[in-house]
């Protein structure tokens, strides 16, 4: 099992990526690009999600980008295994699928971002620099199925009664989340510790019946009508 600690970034480090994606010409083009940013080093790439979990312990990645549809055992499997390896691993799908049903089924299982291929490549380098300093990684389209999903009419309703639940700092909290921050970040504009927000944000997932930072971002996005306290 691998124990991978935190991704620790400095000015000199460049963060160790693995790649899982069927097509060659794909995974050599994105190689090149996380290469040439001189922000992320790939150290192997692999065609299927079991040549990757035949080599993750020796590897100890920072972060992983998986395709969601492969022959085989899919993306979302392979997120579950990695998840289930190495919890601190980060990990976004990189893919093609813009079926809402794959972007919440990821989310679900841990994905820490969702992004699609077809996403402008200096938006993909910024969105996985988030990643490894806590935030979200969504692009606008997947930003959209993930709200127009919570909006639906199967989606689970939250009643006045339980937004009153939702206490200021938690409010301040969730407003913060919505718009990209880490953990580290929400503390220190709030004036609190790490672990406080930890708490803030179980709490949040608790009461809205959601299962992500992912998801809670895009309900604040999906519920514009929520007044959220982002004063101090």
């Amino acid at each position: 099992m691998s124990n991978a600690a935190p991704w620790q970034q400095t000015e000199s480090s460049t963060a160790r990526v693995v790649l899982v994606d069927d097509h060659p010409i794909f995974r050599r083009g994105v190689a090149e690009l996380l290469n040439e940013s001189g922000r992320f080093e790939v150290i192997a790439d692999f065609s299927s999600a079991i040549a990757l979990l035949d080599e993750i312990d020796s590897l100890q990645p920072d972060l992983a980008l998986l395709d969601m549809q492969m022959p085989g055992e899919d993306g979302l499997w392979l997120l579950q295994q990695l998840k289930s390896r190495s919890p601190e691993l980060r990990i976004v799908m990189l893919t093609a699928s813009d079926d809402s049903d794959h972007l919440l089924q990821a989310i679900q299982s841990g994905a820490d971002g969702y992004l699609l291929k077809e996403t402008d490549a200096e938006l993909i380098l910024q969105r996985l620099e988030g990643v490894l300093e806590g935030k979200v990684a969504l692009d606008d389209e997947a930003l959209v199925m993930l709200t127009q999903r919570l909006r639906a009419p199967e989606a689970p309703l939250q009643t006045d009664s339980t937004l009153d639940e939702i206490t200021l700092r938690e409010r301040q909290t969730l407003s913060l989340i919505a718009s990209g921050m880490s953990n580290k970040l929400i503390a220190r504009e709030l004036g609190i510790s790490d672990g406080t927000v930890k708490v803030y944000v179980k709490s949040l997932l608790r009461k809205l019946n959601l299962h992500s930072r992912l998801e809670l971002a895009a309900w604040v996005h999906a519920h514009p009508e929520v007044e959220l306290e982002s004063e101090l």
